[in-house]
């Protein structure tokens, strides 16, 4: 412990009573029970083992010597807690040494002259006139080893306080507290691990917990904010993601961790995208420090742009964490520190980068589900033009299409038409009313589609609309003797919605099972009341529907691939229109077929009162 400070008179230095701990916030050391067991063996060797100072430092993950506690002078330890030296300073000072035991002794006859600038403390007093005489700038120190060589702190004395450099028996004592030192400092580290690892695990769950369920950046971002920044002890982050457009670049968004926006020059957008995508596929992350050499995801220069640009926002040193989803990187997580915050730990380096892969799948799911949504806008789109499109062909169509009508009508009226002109006026007059027909069906298909053209619902009796139909279709049921059996309950049974769209339903419903029914046939119709439901049943002994065909069914222009089918006359807008008559009343359409041996169609709808 070696560093110029003021001046200091012994009696400060050997009073009896202990200094309190004094917590410098300079150093990372979190585990408050580890710190305080190194203050105490500290404070030991200052009140047992016959030292004026005492000191404990343990090795960081970057390399460096930490001093984690001093005792025996306010002073020392304000100029020394928290200070970090390199290792290898100590190791080859350590070379000069006399082996005691677990301590090593380096006379200040073989110390670097500038060892004093960097080590610290040196004590302004002057030798007693002794041959044994302790010199200010003797060097006494233990390295802490753990069982397999590898250096983990030291324990250092300064200052005896009979002036002597220690005997045999005072050795002895100090060896003791060196191995208490080695102890304490070992499990210090394996605590501080220990819990390094825990808040990282903390940090990971609660983002794997909520950011992954979110389908959206924005909501990724503000979900995530709080864990990164509080279990990685960062000041800030901010999160950029890539975008891929048709060359192949990238160019995506940056989101910070308070919504303000964060200005990056394109040239450090470009070092980040770069660094981001040799990190991912090399899988490890990167930390950008003023006293730490640059990775192979930076070049030199790039890290000294870097390194300027973090001075100009007043930021110490960051973690740059690449994210992706397989062989894709799409994106890079930054958290930063500021001056006198801890050093990035390894924990914290693997765990960012267990987290960039959770944030990568939970950023690839955003993705998807924004482009199902602008897909599902984008049909939506088509659908609502595609209806639009109907609606005005269909308009344009009814007027001269009825002008033809007329002047169909006046030419059949004529008494000079031969036989052969009025069997084609016949034809004509039935293609223009089976084109009437489905310009009818368009027209309603567009109304019942159009969300600008609400429903206004009322009670509607649905079995006087059933009565009705049959009446309707009493004929062509007659000539393929087809059995109509209609099951009604006493009374009325109303259901809540739009009278004539349900009556289009009822009719579409009933002339299709009509329709596909083979002569001799069955059609059977139930109108009942369950629940808050009303039911309107219609089932046949027809040609049925095969199952493909189910999964279509109730698609605009659809026909059935049964040639049977095909064979009758139809636009394939009837099962069209039931089907969104009934979404628009909030009721379901429900289908039941065989082929070969009929279909039964139930609609449910909302029931009203009387």
């Amino acid at each position: 412990m070696k560093s110029a400070i003021p001046e200091h008179r012994e009696d400060e230095l050997s009073r009896e009573t202990p200094d309190p701990p004094v917590t410098n916030q300079q150093t990372s050391w979190s585990d408050a029970p580890s710190r305080d067991a190194l203050q105490l063996i500290a404070e030991g060797v200052t009140q047992l083992a016959g030292f004026g100072v005492a000191a404990i430092s343990a090795v960081r993950e970057d390399g460096k010597m930490e001093v984690m506690a001093v005792a025996g002078s306010d002073a020392a330890r304000l100029e020394l807690q928290g200070r970090r030296t390199p290792v290898d300073r100590l190791t080859s000072e350590l070379a000069k040494a006399d082996d005691w035991g677990l301590l090593r002794f380096v006379p200040h006859e073989r110390l670097d002259p500038d060892a004093g600038e960097d080590w610290g403390w040196v004590p302004d007093v002057a030798p007693i006139d002794d041959e044994n005489a302790w010199h200010p700038l003797d060097m006494l120190v233990a390295p802490l080893y753990d069982d397999d060589g590898a250096l983990h702190g030291s324990l250092a004395m300064d200052l005896p306080i009979d002036g002597r450099r220690p005997g045999q028996a005072q050795r002895a004592v100090l060896n003791q507290y060196a191995e208490q030192s080695r102890r304490a400092v070992l499990v210090a580290l394996e605590r501080e691990k220990l819990a390094d690892r825990v808040r990282m695990a903390d940090a990971a769950r609660r983002i794997v917990r909520t950011a992954t369920a979110q389908l959206s950046l924005d909501r990724i971002v503000a979900d995530s904010r709080e864990a990164l920044v509080e279990g990685f002890r960062a000041a800030g982050m901010w999160l950029q993601t890539f975008d891929r457009d048709g060359h192949g670049g990238a160019r995506g968004e940056l989101y910070s961790s308070d919504g303000s926006h964060v200005h990056l020059t394109p040239e450090l957008i470009e070092i980040a995208e770069g660094a981001a995508h040799r990190a991912w596929e090399q899988q490890q992350v990167v930390v950008v420090a003023p006293d730490r050499a640059f990775s192979a995801a930076l070049s030199a220069e790039q890290g000294a742009l870097v390194l300027a640009f973090l001075r100009e926002i007043g930021v110490e040193s960051l973690l740059f964490t690449p994210l992706g989803a397989g062989p894709e990187c799409l994106g890079n997580l930054v958290l930063t520190r500021t001056a006198g915050a801890p050093e990035w730990t390894e924990a914290e380096a693997t765990t960012a980068l267990d987290i960039g892969h959770d944030l990568g799948r939970a950023i690839l799911n955003a993705r998807i589900f924004e482009r199902e949504h602008q897909l599902v806008e984008e049909l939506q789109q088509l659908d609502t033009y595609k209806g639009q499109l109907l609606a005005t062909v269909a308009h344009e169509l009814k007027n001269p299409l009825t002008s033809v009508m007329g002047h169909l009508e006046m030419l059949e009226s004529s008494p000079d038409l031969t036989g052969t002109t009025r069997s084609s006026l016949n034809a004509m007059d039935r293609g223009a009313r089976r084109m009437v027909r489905v310009i009818e069906d368009l027209l309603l298909l567009s109304k019942v589609g159009d969300p600008d053209d609400p429903m206004i619902a009322a009670p509607v009796d649905l079995a006087r609309i059933v009565d009705d139909v049959v009446d309707l279709i009493t004929v062509p049921a007659e000539q393929k003797q087809l059995e109509i059996t209609v099951e009604l309950p006493a009374g009325p049974v109303f259901a809540l919605g739009d009278h004539d769209e349900l009556d289009r339903v009822a009719a579409n419903l009933v002339s299709n099972a009509v329709k596909y029914t083979p002569a001799s046939g069955t059609v059977r119709i139930v109108v009942d009341r369950t629940g808050d439901d009303v039911v309107l049943t219609v089932a046949d002994e027809g040609i049925g529907i095969s199952q493909d065909d189910l999964l279509r069914l109730g698609t605009e222009f659809f026909r059935s691939s049964n040639p049977e089918a095909v064979a009758q006359p139809g636009t394939g807008l009837g099962l069209a229109i039931v089907r969104r008559i009934v979404d628009r009343h909030g009721g379901r359409l429900e289908i039941q077929s065989d082929l070969g041996r009929g279909s039964t169609f139930q609609v449910w709808l909302p029931a009203a009162s009387a």
